[in-house]
């Protein structure tokens, strides 16, 4: 399938959406006048092309959370990445490992840069999902096109909604109009409901499959993933209160929509996906984070970035993590930050194939091949160990190399890999994971073996005859798989280990934080509190 860059995604740029609803996050306080230039279904959206161009909109958001409002804050608060002080670089005020130490308040450093973002990029999402369901709503489309394009905008408003809940619990508030007013925060539970409702009834209008054209637009595969990996959260996602901090929150005992266990219901939406005929896992591995990966079989919900040099809208995930001296963009050098952990690292056996996404030892040119000295004129070697995150070197820290670079990107922000929410392989894994809730351990450890055997065929998967066994193993295989795509921090939270999984050999890192329970859910930031005293600060901070 060739990539084509389309309108609805070409004209992003050209869209003001002036959001006139949910300012919760932002200073204003009294929403009771929509603004001159915001655009409403009265002055714009009067003809297709226009109505296309703000769906695009809602999609263009999404890549705020790939950066900023959610994936980061999802990986970065693990064992899976830190952001060590380099000198004078990368301490930005403490912000980076105030978030990877977990002593994140209400008014820290990261809190302020980073979650303030999260709470705000996803709530921007969901106002302009608002504004454009309004549109729809009243515009003369047909009927049956009516019905899927407001599937497609409900499905998006309730995954913003997803990654909200997912942080901050029940505090964000439920707002589904563009009614200009200052909402109160919900409940966890009521968050859950109406993301579980909207995307069952937008998957029974949403296509099975998207014409080339139409790529990274959301298809019933996109809601039924979102909703696999709802109901294997339920224990964490479906409770206002008693997430155990410090054992696993299973999904057997929640009952969901029309009373079906939670796990049985995993597991129903993840084998609509894998029995959809729609996707199939990726071989090579690779081929599903490549410069081409719009062409792997494995994509069900991506962010879709552009290629080099149309308009800049590209991954920066390489300029991130890679030295200074290893690739010259037209936007400058990388920038030498983000690394993982020496510990996380060891995971990756040398007969896996995944191992790959990583650079350790002598560093290379991605422009010439060449090694290369690191700014003092000394061999640059990557080292797994980083003996103090406070005062590391630059060449401290194992790099990520999931989305390699474009080594030709004209700028920092150009380079084109797509990345990925979900993938096919998640889906054999929430399988097995909620199988092995329903008692199916043996059946659990067939979904499991599907994806490890493929990847590591050297080192099958073997010894698994306990459910708890099989959670731990799911557990691994979902770092090895899922590194820097967002999904370590609700994983740990889910198995009970966000507040004890860690490091503790890095000095002045972070030993056992079981004592502070309230830190699986961010808190909501000050200044957001303070543009809204209708919301609630979640507990303990």
């Amino acid at each position: 399938m060739m990539k084509v860059q389309l309108p609805w995604l070409r004209r992003v740029g050209r869209v003001l959406m002036v959001a006139p609803v949910l300012l919760v996050g932002q200073s204003c306080t009294e929403l009771t006048e929509t603004p001159h230039d915001a655009l409403t279904p009265e002055n714009a959206f009067k003809t297709e092309t226009e109505i296309l161009a703000g769906v695009a909109a809602v999609y263009a958001q999404l890549r705020a959370t790939e950066w900023v409002g959610y994936v980061t804050l999802q990986d970065l608060t693990t064992d899976v990445s830190i952001v060590p002080t380099r000198g004078s670089d990368w301490y930005d005020n403490g912000q980076w490992l105030d978030l990877h130490r977990q002593t994140y308040t209400a008014n820290s450093s990261g809190t302020l840069a980073f979650l303030t973002g999260g709470w705000n990029d996803n709530f921007s999402g969901i106002a302009k999902a608002n504004l454009m369901i309004d549109v729809i709503q009243k515009s003369g489309l047909a009927e049956a096109r009516k019905d899927t394009a407001l599937a497609e905008l409900r499905t998006l408003r309730a995954w913003y909604y997803y990654m909200l809940q997912d942080m901050f619990g029940g505090a964000p508030p439920l707002v589904t109009s563009t009614e200009l007013k200052q909402y109160p925060s919900s409940t966890r539970e009521e968050l859950f409901d109406f993301i579980e409702q909207e995307l069952i009834e937008s998957a029974a209008n949403l296509p099975p499959t998207r014409p080339a054209g139409s790529y990274g637009r959301v298809t019933k595969g996109a809601a039924n993933a979102i909703l696999a990996s709802l109901y294997l959260n339920a224990g964490v996602f479906n409770k206002n209160s008693g997430v155990s901090p410090n054992s696993y929150n299973s999904c057997s005992g929640i009952q969901v929509s029309g009373g079906q266990d939670a796990c049985e219901a995993a597991v129903d939406a993840a084998d609509a996906v894998i029995n959809s005929g729609e996707y199939e896992l990726a071989v090579p591995w690779s081929k599903n984070f490549a410069h081409d990966n719009f062409n792997s079989p494995e994509n069900i919900f991506v962010i879709v970035y552009t290629p080099e040099g149309t308009q800049g809208i590209g991954e920066t995930w390489p300029m991130r993590t890679l030295h200074y001296n290893q690739l010259n963009t037209g936007w400058g050098s990388p920038w030498n930050g983000f690394a993982t952990l020496a510990e996380t690292y060891a995971q990756y056996e040398a007969t896996d194939e995944r191992r790959g996404m990583w650079l350790a030892g002598q560093a290379y040119s991605f422009e010439t091949g060449a090694a290369v000295n690191d700014r003092t004129g000394n061999p640059l070697i990557f080292t797994p160990a980083i003996p103090d995150a406070n005062q590391a070197n630059e060449a401290h820290g194992v790099r990520f190399n999931k989305f390699p670079p474009l080594p030709s990107a004209s700028t920092g922000s150009g380079h084109p890999s797509d990345f990925p929410y979900f993938r096919l392989t998640e889906m054999y894994l929430i399988k097995a994971e909620a199988l092995g809730e329903m008692g199916q351990v043996g059946n659990g450890v067939t979904e499991l073996a599907r994806v490890h055997n493929l990847r590591n065929a050297a080192n099958p998967i073997a010894g698994i005859a306990t459910q708890a066994q099989l959670r731990d193993a799911v557990l691994k295989e979902r770092l090895l798989e899922f590194a820097a795509e967002g999904k370590r921090r609700s994983d740990l939270i889910r198995h009970g280990k966000f507040l004890l999984r860690w490091s503790a050999t890095m000095a002045n890192g972070k030993a056992d934080q079981s004592a502070k329970p309230h830190l699986i859910l961010f808190p909501v930031p000050v200044t957001t509190l303070g543009a809204n005293p209708n919301l609630v600060q979640n507990p303990g901070y």
